[in-house]
């Protein structure tokens, strides 16, 4: 009976890893754009020292406000182009609270308007700057808004 009951438990062990239950997750590395170490001279700059550049132009005029739900896709890197993030490589755009996200992304992505896609440049201080686990100095980011829900 005991023989069993283990085997039973090792076969859902197995399938929970299979099933990325309890696994770490792990981002599909996807290629960093040529400009990722280092803000282009190009690029626009905030008050507050957030670089973007317009990959995309979007075709909507309403921007989102600070506590907007919005659904967008994207991808995070840091400068050494290690993705650390990505809706894109899981295939599903997310949905969140400006209010809910790293002070980066909040003045960002009001810049934005539905449709674009914009390039980030977040100083560390506006991301996750001392937050263990997290990834640490300036961070790079590819962010589509796709619809600003309220």
């Amino acid at each position: 009976m005991r023989r069993i009951w283990l085997s039973g438990v090792f076969a859902i062990s197995v399938l929970l890893v299979a099933c990325g239950v309890g696994a770490p997750a792990e981002v599909r590395q996807i290629p960093p754009p040529p400009d990722v170490a280092a803000v282009p001279a190009d690029a626009l700059r905030t008050g507050t020292n957030l670089a973007s550049k317009v990959i995309t132009p979007g075709k909507g005029t309403r921007h989102p406000q600070p506590n907007s739900q919005v659904t967008v896709h994207y991808t995070g890197w840091t400068t050494d182009g290690r993705t650390f993030d990505s809706s894109v490589s899981r295939g599903e755009p997310s949905t969140f609270g400006l209010d809910e996200v790293i002070e980066g992304w909040t003045e960002g992505v009001q810049l934005m308007v539905e449709g674009e896609k914009r390039r980030f440049w977040i100083p560390a201080r506006m991301a996750y700057e001392g937050a263990p686990g997290k990834p640490q100095g300036m961070l790079v980011f590819d962010i589509e808004l796709i619809k600003i829900l309220s």
